[in-house]
C-alpha cells in the first residue's frame, strides 16, 4: 500500500512483484497513514490483516504465530513482539533496551489484564471484522495505533500480545530523528487518552478502565514531568551535605529496576550484557522525554495540528538469527 510516495517506492514495487500472482499493489494521493490503511483494508478481501511498517522486517514465523490466537472469536487484535534491528550507535543501543524493559514487558503485563492500549503499527494482526465495526483507522490523531486499540477494548473484544511474533524495525539513529519521532508518539497517544478520557477507572471497561489508561495517564505524563525534579532534589541534597537518605533511595530505585530489567531480558532471552546501557539510557532518557512531554503539552494548549512529519531512513535494519 504506497501513500503518494515521491520517492518512486510505487513504481519499483510494481516492477518488482507485479507478475507474482500473490502481491497485490496499491497506491493513492498522500493522505497519511490511517489512510493508506484503511484503503489497504477495504481492497483486502481477507478476513485478517496484518499492518506493518514499510521500515520493519518479520521473521519467517512472525505471522503464523499472531494468528493462533484468532481461534478466540472473542480476539480482535494481536500485537507482536518489536525488536530494534539496527544496533548501530549509542542511542539505538538504548532504543533497544527501551523496547525490552517497557514496551514489550508492559505488553506482557497488560495481555493478563486486557489492557494492551497499543497494536503497534510495526506488527500487529487484526480481524477485519472487528476493525469495520470500530470505524478501521482514525485519522484524528496521531497515534492512530493506539487509538484504534483502545476502541477495540471499549468495544468489549480481547487484545493478545504473542512474543514469538518478532519483527526487526529501524530506530532513529539521530537525536533530531529520535526527539521527532517521540513527540509524534507523545503527543498522538495524549490525544488518544483525551479522546476516550471517559475510561479512566470507569469500571464497565474493565482491564482498561481501570489499569490502562491510569497507567498511561500516571507513567507516560505524570512522572516524566516530575522526574527532573527529584533529579534537583539528589544534586542539592550532595551539594548541602543531605546526601545519605537520597542516595539510599536512589540506589534501591536502581536495584528495582534493574531487577525487573533482568526479568525482561530474561524473557526475551536477549543478551544480558546489553543491560550495561540501562543506567546511563534511564538518566539521560529522563531528561529527553521532560523536553518531548512539555513540547506535547504546549502544542496541545496551544491546540497546534501537528503532522508526521518525515524521518530519515538509512535501511539499516538486520534480521537477529
Amino acid at each position: 500500500m504506497d501513500d503518494g510516495s515521491k520517492d518512486n517506492t510505487y513504481a519499483r514495487v510494481f516492477d518488482k512483484f507485479n507478475s507474482d500472482s500473490r502481491v497485490k499493489i496499491f497506491t493513492k494521493p498522500n493522505g497519511g497513514k490511517a489512510s493508506a490503511l484503511n484503503y489497504g483494508i477495504n481492497m483486502s478481501n481477507a478476513d485478517f490483516v496484518v499492518c506493518i511498517d514499510a521500515d520493519t522486517q518479520l521473521k519467517d514465523n512472525a505471522v503464523t504465530e499472531l494468528m493462533k490466537y484468532f481461534n478466540d472469536e472473542s480476539v480482535a487484535a494481536v500485537a507482536g513482539n518489536v525488536k530494534v534491528g539496527n544496533h548501530v550507535n549509542l542511542l539505538t543501543n538504548w532504543q533497544s533496551v527501551e523496547y525490552i524493559t517497557s514496551q514489550n514487558f508492559d505488553r506482557r503485563a497488560f495481555d493478563f489484564l486486557n489492557g494492551i492500549t497499543v497494536v503497534p503499527g510495526a506488527i500487529g494482526a487484526f480481524r477485519k471484522s472487528a476493525l469495520v465495526k470500530v470505524g478501521k483507522f482514525s485519522t484524528d490523531t496521531l497515534a492512530e495505533d493506539c487509538e484504534v486499540t483502545i476502541r477495540l477494548l471499549m468495544e468489549g473484544y480481547k487484545v493478545r500480545y504473542s512474543h514469538t511474533a518478532i519483527a526487526f524495525t529501524e530506530s532513529p539513529e539521530s537525536l533530531k530523528m529520535f526527539m521527532k519521532q517521540r513527540f509524534r508518539w507523545t503527543y498522538g497517544i495524549m490525544q488518544s487518552v483525551w479522546k476516550h478520557k471517559e475510561t479512566v477507572f470507569n469500571r464497565s471497561y474493565k482491564g482498561l478502565g481501570l489499569a490502562a489508561m491510569p497507567n498511561a495517564m500516571i507513567f507516560q505524563f505524570m512522572l516524566p514531568v516530575i522526574s527532573p525534579i527529584v533529579d534537583l532534589v539528589m544534586l542539592l541534597s550532595l551539594l548541602t551535605g543531605q546526601w545519605f537518605q537520597t542516595l539510599l533511595f536512589y540506589l534501591v530505585f536502581t536495584i528495582v529496576d534493574l531487577l525487573a530489567s533482568l526479568l525482561a531480558f530474561s524473557y526475551e532471552k536477549e543478551n544480558i550484557k546489553r543491560l550495561l546501557y540501562l543506567i546511563p539510557q534511564r538518566l539521560v532518557y529522563r531528561q529527553l522525554m521532560f523536553w518531548v512531554l512539555m513540547k506535547s503539552i504546549l502544542a496541545a494548549l496551544r491546540g497546534t495540528l501537528i503532522g508526521w512529519g518525515v524521518l530519515k531512513r538509512t535501511g539499516t535494519v538486520k534480521l537477529a538469527g
